[in-house]
């Protein structure tokens, strides 16, 4: 019989306000002496999860897509929005239609959203646009550019400091032009992980089922412990959250499908 791995389990964690909620009451109500959190913007979780470094993390959807047989989808838990998200922007100086022909920067932190943004101007709007990524901060792109697409906490803490710009909320833009959800992120485990480290997996899911379905019943107490605080007040942060679909159904899983075929077709898949 086999001997299985002892080793804690390493779990990727993204700090973004989104996912606040989950984090908190897993640190709080679980025991987590056994796991590892191991914190990452999404591209750097990806990259992790892909090499493993790590074993777990809710990671871009587009990630998952690309490399489908190396990993297991937890069931139940995403990041989606039958709508607006909240923090995924598109912050631009003219409307979107009049983007025809120019470059596009897009955070280089994200990849389901750079992937989203690529689809709603080639797919929804039949634009000719390049999507760039970078690195460099909202003022100094805008100053050379005419649009830029940012996620998370950045978007959150941009949209209040430039009422100059029109943002457009990618979640929004894509449910409008198709009725389904948006699936940002996935919970994913490396197939290798949940083998070698089948009880921990499993240990895991149980706690994560736990933290979300009590996340989703505490956004008031939880937002009182949000950094977000500082910048906007506590009702607005439980209205964000609940704009967020954490949990993963039918139609997510429609959303996903026909995500996947839009990627597919403009060959954002292969990496």
């Amino acid at each position: 019989m086999a001997v299985e791995n002892t080793a804690k389990l390493t779990i990727g964690r993204i700090s973004y306000t989104n996912l606040f909620p989950i984090f908190y009451t897993l640190e709080r109500e679980a025991d987590c002496s056994s796991y590892e959190f191991i914190d990452g913007v999404p591209s750097v979780l990806n990259r992790s999860i892909w090499s493993g470094d790590i074993d777990v993390s809710p990671s871009s959807s587009i990630e998952y897509l690309r490399h489908q047989d190396g990993y297991r989808l937890i069931e139940g838990h995403s990041i989606s929005s039958f709508g607006p998200i909240g923090s995924i922007f598109l912050f631009s100086k003219r409307p979107i239609e009049a983007l025809d022909g120019l470059t596009v920067l897009a955070t280089s932190q994200s990849e389901t959203s750079v992937a989203l943004l690529t689809i709603i101007l080639k797919k929804f709007y039949e634009l000719d646009c390049r999507v760039r990524t970078t690195a460099a901060p909202l003022h100094t792109v805008m100053q050379s550019h005419e649009a830029c697409l940012l996620i998370g906490d950045d978007a959150l803490r941009e949209a209040a400091r430039w009422p100059q710009f029109r943002v457009y909320d990618l979640g929004d833009v894509w449910y409008r032009h198709t009725g389904l959800p948006s699936v940002f992120a996935l919970w994913i485990v490396r197939k290798d992980s949940a083998a070698a480290k089948a009880e921990l997996v499993e240990r895991f899911v149980r706690d994560l089922d736990r933290a979300r379905d009590s996340a989703l019943r505490n956004f008031r107490e939880i937002a009182d412990h949000s950094w977000l605080r500082e910048i906007i007040p506590a009702d607005e942060i439980v209205e964000y959250w609940q704009g967020i679909s954490f949990d993963l159904g039918k139609e997510h899983m429609k959303g996903l499908d026909l995500f996947r075929r839009y990627a597919g077709e403009l060959s954002l898949l292969n990496k």
